[in-house]
């Protein structure tokens, strides 16, 4: 009969550390009814019944609608970042200036249109992928 006594205060100890741990490392924005400190007093003071009163009132659930995944169409944020897309627009168009410039380098260097892949060495075209 000892043993079970004895098991049974192991276990009424662990379930108070556990509930004290718990109670301390919450956030106080998790507990709900009195504050933070509030609680602790009450769990340690209270070993078993304080940790019962713990987790069936002062612990709150996190909130479940974080962990939903939301569509870039459905999220608020995002929503409202749209019409901020400014930086990007101008490093675009910045992109295409340069791209129009390096392009007009190419032609300026070569003198004229480029030669046609598929002409024969004398320059005169031929059918693709023969030469003679």
């Amino acid at each position: 009969m000892a043993r079970v006594y004895l098991v049974l205060a192991l276990l009424a100890v662990t379930f108070w550390v556990y509930s004290i741990v718990d109670c301390a490392l919450q956030p106080p924005t998790r507990h709900r009814g009195v504050s933070k400190p509030v609680w602790i007093l009450i769990v340690v003071l209270l070993p078993v019944v304080g940790g019962i009163l713990w987790f069936a009132i002062g612990r709150s659930r996190g909130r479940q609608s974080a962990a939903i995944f939301r569509a870039p169409d459905d999220d608020p944020e995002f929503l409202g970042s749209i019409g901020v897309m400014t930086d990007q627009e101008d490093r675009i168009r910045r992109l295409e200036q340069e791209l129009a410039a390096l392009d007009s380098e190419g032609d300026d260097a070569a003198g004229g249109p480029p030669a046609e892949p598929d002409a024969d060495a004398d320059g005169t075209p031929g059918p693709r992928g023969t030469h003679s």
